[in-house]
C-alpha cells in the first residue's frame, strides 16, 4: 500500500535511509540521520504542500519511500520538481521502487508539474535502469562531483518531462494554497 508520509513513519525511514549513508554511495550524505531530523524533512517537504512524501507499507511496516520537491529555489523553476526513491536492503528488487515512483509521478502530474529531475550516482545501475523504463531522459553526466569513501563519484541526471507548458499557469496547484 502507498500512501502519504507520516511523521510517525520517520524511525522506519531512517533506518532504511541510514545504510544507504553509512554503506553505500547512493547518497552523498556522510553521517546518518536522526529520527528528528527525517521528522524536520518529512515536514518540510509537506509544509505548505510543496512537495509530496510517500511510503510504501508492508505488513503495517514501511519498506520504501518516495519524494519529490522543487528543485531549485529560484521563481522560474516553480514547475521543476526533484525526486528520491530508497527501498529497504531486503525488499530491494520486489518492484516497490517503481510502484513509488509511478505513484509519485502521477501525484507531480496532478500538483501542475511540468519536469522531474532526478540525480543519481553513476555507479547506481539499478536506479539508472529504473529511470529509463519510466521513460526519463539522460541530460548531463557530471564526472567527478563527490567524493566519499576514498573515490571520486559521478552524478547523472535524469529529466522526465510531465505535460505541455501550456496546461501550466502562474501559479500551480500548490502554490494557490499557500
Amino acid at each position: 500500500m502507498i500512501r502519504c508520509a507520516r511523521l510517525e513513519d520517520a524511525a522506519e525511514i531512517v533506518a532504511i535511509y541510514n545504510p544507504y549513508i553509512t554503506d553505500t554511495t547512493v547518497t552523498f550524505e556522510t553521517e546518518p540521520v536522526s529520527v528528528e531530523e527525517m521528522s524536520r524533512r518529512i515536514t518540510k517537504i509537506k509544509d505548505k504542500e510543496k512537495g509530496i512524501f510517500l511510503v510504501c507499507e508492508m505488513d503495517n511496516h514501511v519498506v520504501g519511500y518516495a519524494y519529490a520537491h522543487p528543485w531549485k529555489e529560484r521563481a522560474a523553476f516553480l514547475y521543476t520538481w526533484e525526486t528520491a526513491v530508497y527501498v529497504a536492503s531486503e525488499h530491494q528488487g520486489k518492484g516497490f521502487g517503481p510502484m513509488l515512483m509511478e505513484k509519485l509521478i502521477e501525484q507531480c502530474r496532478g500538483c501542475r508539474v511540468h519536469a522531474l529531475v532526478a540525480c543519481v550516482v553513476a555507479d547506481n545501475q539499478n536506479s539508472l535502469r529504473m529511470h529509463a523504463r519510466l521513460g526519463f531522459r539522460q541530460v548531463s553526466h557530471f564526472k567527478e562531483v563527490g567524493y566519499k569513501f576514498g573515490r571520486w563519484l559521478g552524478v547523472i541526471d535524469y529529466e522526465l518531462i510531465l505535460n505541455n507548458p501550456k496546461n501550466c499557469k502562474e501559479n500551480p496547484i500548490w502554490m494557490e494554497k499557500m
